[in-house]
């Protein structure tokens, strides 16, 4: 399998103030979980922090609020799950895009769990989620490690814009989701944009596709499409706003 470049030369550090950073991944992550009974709080509550935050961040966020804000909450949860659950393209665990269904996969959860580890964060070994989990990585960003967050997202740059450009082609109500996470982040690099083109040409590597022992012996699927219905991950901090 031949291995894809991805670019570890951009600037290093963010370009915004730690809080706006903080505010806007929390708020991202808060929207891109699964919107259970809960989902109109953190509507609500993410909808204070947008209107403090820069308007090329905010004003996607209140966008796809005002727009899911207005439909039943079973129509926005049969819509999440056929978007990120159902369409693999549209995966939430940065992971699948550079390893897809391979054993490479296993060793970069490894990483990400270490990453955590390091940090003084450890996910339960039961948790119903997998470490590459967009929304577990950008809150573990918010409250616990922004240095370590920013180099795993930068480092998975290319499966954030694979996300983006498969929501873009579905026009997923999802996507200004994506416009304000991208708005945090450096554009992408030459070798990024090789990557990218490639990924986009060839998919996903492909190879011992179901279910494999993960980190720590436990079971978990490699087809995110199998991955149980995640429930929201505790990093031990609360979910704030904007002070």
């Amino acid at each position: 399998m031949k291995s894809l470049r991805w670019s570890r030369h951009r600037r290093t550090r963010a370009q915004l103030p730690d809080d706006v950073l903080a505010a806007a991944w929390q708020s991202v992550s808060l929207l891109l979980e699964y919107p259970d009974d809960g989902a109109p709080q953190r509507f609500s509550t993410v909808c204070e922090v947008a209107q403090q935050l820069p308007p090329e961040i905010g004003g996607p966020l209140l966008g796809f609020l005002d727009d899911a804000s207005a439909i039943p909450l079973a129509d926005l949860q049969a819509d999440y799950v056929d978007t990120f659950d159902v369409t693999r393209k549209c995966s939430l665990h940065l992971t699948y895009f550079s390893s897809g269904d391979t054993r490479r996969r296993g060793v970069e959860l490894v990483e990400f769990k270490q990453a955590y580890r390091h940090a003084g964060v450890e996910l339960a070994d039961d948790s119903s989620e997998l470490p590459d989990f967009l929304p577990v990585l950008l809150e573990f960003g918010a409250f616990t490690s922004r240095e370590a967050a920013w180099k795993l997202l930068n480092h998975y740059r290319v499966g954030v814009e694979l996300l983006h450009r498969a929501l873009v082609r579905r026009e997923s109500r999802w996507l200004p989701v994506l416009d304000a996470l991208r708005a945090t982040l450096p554009s992408l690099g030459e070798d990024d944009e090789i990557a990218l083109a490639e990924l986009i040409a060839a998919g996903p590597p492909s190879e011992d596709v179901g279910i494999e022992i993960g980190i720590d012996n436990s079971p978990y699927s490699l087809d995110p499409r199998l991955n149980p219905r995640p429930a929201p991950v505790d990093l031990g901090m609360p979910k704030t706003g904007v002070s």
